[in-house]
């Protein structure tokens, strides 16, 4: 009886990396809810955005807040292994050494992004390998 109550009380060990916070939740809920909003250089909304926008506009709306880069955001947020991404997880598009876009991962490999001039804000599929993911902190 003792160890089925020492069981219960200690709990299963924590994992290594804990799933995305509520706030994740929050902020795919508001980057979709702008769905359509055009892409402009250097706006974070409410009407118009850019990557980096939209995603510090989905934060601060969901509680969090974000530096206003993709480079700052991505220096700002707990790097994470692709097997950990969580819904509500940053999804960041290197050029080099340098983070030149930026995501909200909304789940099976897909992406809440306002992509590029002449674009509107949009659920993708993942199109590279070679991307970085972060969790806001």
């Amino acid at each position: 009886m003792l160890l089925l109550t020492a069981a219960v009380t200690t709990g299963p060990a924590a994992p290594a990396h804990a799933a995305a916070a509520p706030y994740g939740a929050k902020a795919v809920a508001v980057a979709a809810s702008k769905q359509g909003s055009p892409y402009a250089y250097g706006a974070t909304g409410p009407k118009r955005f850019d990557c980096s926008g939209l995603t510090l506009y989905a934060f601060k709306k969901a509680g969090k807040r974000l530096p206003r880069t993709a480079e700052q955001q991505y220096e700002h947020t707990l790097h994470i292994p692709e097997a950990d991404r969580a819904a509500g997880d940053l999804v960041f598009f290197p050029s080099g050494a340098t983070m030149t876009h930026v995501g909200i991962y909304a789940g099976d490999d897909r992406i809440w992004h306002a992509p590029r001039p002449g674009t509107r804000v949009r659920l993708e599929r993942i199109w590279s390998s070679a991307v970085r993911y972060g969790r806001a902190t």
